[in-house]
């Protein structure tokens, strides 16, 4: 089965950063959005099995994107992880094993890089899952998202389904959190530049040495990547979704501070945990199959501190 324009599709977590940059993708590629089925967090709980099941038995649902989790960098980790651990687990499965007993063929789990050991071979390959310790920092959302993985297999060997686990690099654009306690690296350095630069400070204080070095991948591209994956290739196993390089935090922080037009100086507190020294994704299976990103760096962040200027009123955290 692979995914059409006329099918019914749940996208699960549609107001988060991935799925709304999966609702653009799905009509840009001709999806009516009648089709599409949408709820707030308000209207359904996902961790909770009797709203889900009326979900399923009120809709006829022939394909779930499931983008829904609970999500944040270092702090909100650190703070949190028994949050990250259950919410995660409960969202997966709940909406997995209801999507099967509906009779859902097709659909697409959303995870993480931080699911490979912290000390993995770079860049990182599928195969590399459960060869290793895991990042202490985020290691309960990881094991949430590993066991989401093995389910999604699971599934398939067992009922013939085409559940496919993808597992995105890091993640930023259009409509990201940019809480400074929530929030991940990209969005909360692009506020803490936008707060230097409008109070007129001297310096801004950034957690860590600067020198792990991450990748960073548009949610734009993500999304067609994923609408790509469902809809022009039979792929089933864990496949790695990125851009193939990767950039030093120090780096990152001077690209966006000459896009936000900071210029006092950059402090790095080496007090705070730098969290995996390296994380970058093999993407030669994706490739193989025929696709690439599109959206550099510079661009992308542009579009985003753009959007972070025209939404701030919306914006998370603001």
């Amino acid at each position: 089965m692979r995914l059409e324009p006329g099918q019914k599709v749940f996208v699960a977590g549609h107001n988060g950063l991935v799925g709304s940059a999966l609702v653009r993708e799905l009509l840009r590629r001709g999806h009516r959005r009648e089709d599409l089925v949408l709820r707030s967090r308000a209207q359904l709980d996902l961790r909770r099995q009797d709203q889900v099941e009326a979900l399923f038995e009120s809709e006829r649902i022939d394909v779930v994107l499931l983008a829904a989790a609970k999500v944040g960098g270092i702090m909100a980790n650190a703070t949190a992880p028994a949050d990250f651990i259950g919410d995660n687990l409960l969202i997966q499965s709940v909406v997995l094993d209801a999507a099967r007993r509906h009779g859902v063929e097709l659909l697409l789990f959303l995870g993480s890089s931080c699911i490979y050991p912290r000390l993995c071979p770079q860049p990182m390959r599928e195969a590399h899952l459960l060869t290793g310790p895991l990042e202490p920092t985020n290691a309960p959302y990881a094991v949430a998202k590993i066991a989401g993985v093995q389910q999604c297999l699971a599934y398939n060997a067992q009922h013939g389904l085409r559940y496919v686990p993808v597992m995105p690099t890091n993640l930023y654009g259009p409509g990201d959190n940019f809480d400074l306690e929530t929030s991940h690296v990209l969005p909360a350095l692009i506020r803490k530049m936008h707060q230097a630069r409008r109070d007129g400070a001297s310096h801004v204080t950034l957690w860590g040495t600067g020198s792990p070095r991450r990748e960073f991948l548009h949610v734009d591209d993500l999304a067609r990547a994923c609408v790509f994956v469902l809809s022009d290739t039979d792929q089933r196993e864990l496949i790695n979704i990125g851009v193939g390089e990767d950039i030093s935090i120090h780096q990152l922080a001077l690209t966006i501070k000459g896009v936000v037009g900071f210029e006092g100086e950059l402090v790095f507190d080496t007090s705070k945990p730098d969290g995996t020294p390296r994380k970058l994704l093999d993407c030669t299976q994706l490739q193989q199959l025929g696709w690439s990103a599109s959206i550099g760096l510079q661009e992308g962040i542009a579009q985003t501190y753009q959007w972070f200027l025209e939404h701030r009123s919306a914006a998370r955290g603001l």
